[in-house]
């Protein structure tokens, strides 16, 4: 997708808004599209095993500085062709990511550090809320949380406020 912003190379808000939704809910087609169209660097509407090596580099290095034991790209590659079964081997077309319910991690483990690791570890306790909240897409997961955090934040903020008033009241009151 192309940005719509009128300025050369940067995002604007609806650019924005269109890159938020896709990098948190990878499970629509738009969301894949737009993903495939970033991997595709070549634009031959296959990712092949140049491609992704390019950007799981970056991985990489990511995991290095977080001190996180790294994973060689062959084995990452075997993991991707098993998850999304390519028609061709080691070449992925948008139908073969289309066709997968795990095409979201696809992308995730190639540009999303945080989703990678907590797709390697997959946490018990989120699988199970997956499962218990099935009615729900990854966005609705993703707003939902950041709600929660927002609201956290708020509250947060309301008692630091209320607790300075407090003690700046005390301070004017005569002994």
């Amino acid at each position: 997708r192309r940005f719509v912003s009128g300025v050369e190379g940067k995002m604007g808000y609806e650019d924005f808004v269109w890159f938020i939704l896709s990098e948190e809910d990878k499970t629509t087609a738009t969301s894949l599209e737009y993903w495939f169209m970033c991997i595709d660097l070549d634009c031959d509407g296959k990712v092949q095993a140049n491609e992704m090596r390019y950007f799981y580099e970056e991985q990489l290095h990511r995991m290095e500085c977080l001190s996180q034991e790294p994973v060689l790209f062959e084995d990452i590659l075997c993991q991707l062709c098993d998850m999304v079964e390519p028609k061709v081997k080691s070449r992925f077309q948008l139908a073969d990511l289309k066709s997968c319910k795990l095409a979201g991690n696809f992308f995730n483990i190639l540009f999303n550090l945080n989703k990678f690791i907590a797709f390697e570890t997959r946490d018990p306790f989120l699988i199970r809320q997956e499962r218990e909240d099935a009615h729900l897409t990854e966005w609705d997961r993703f707003a939902r949380t950041e709600y929660v955090r927002l609201s956290m934040e708020e509250e947060g903020e309301d008692a630091s406020n209320g607790s300075a008033e407090v003690l700046d009241d005390s301070m004017d009151t005569p002994f």
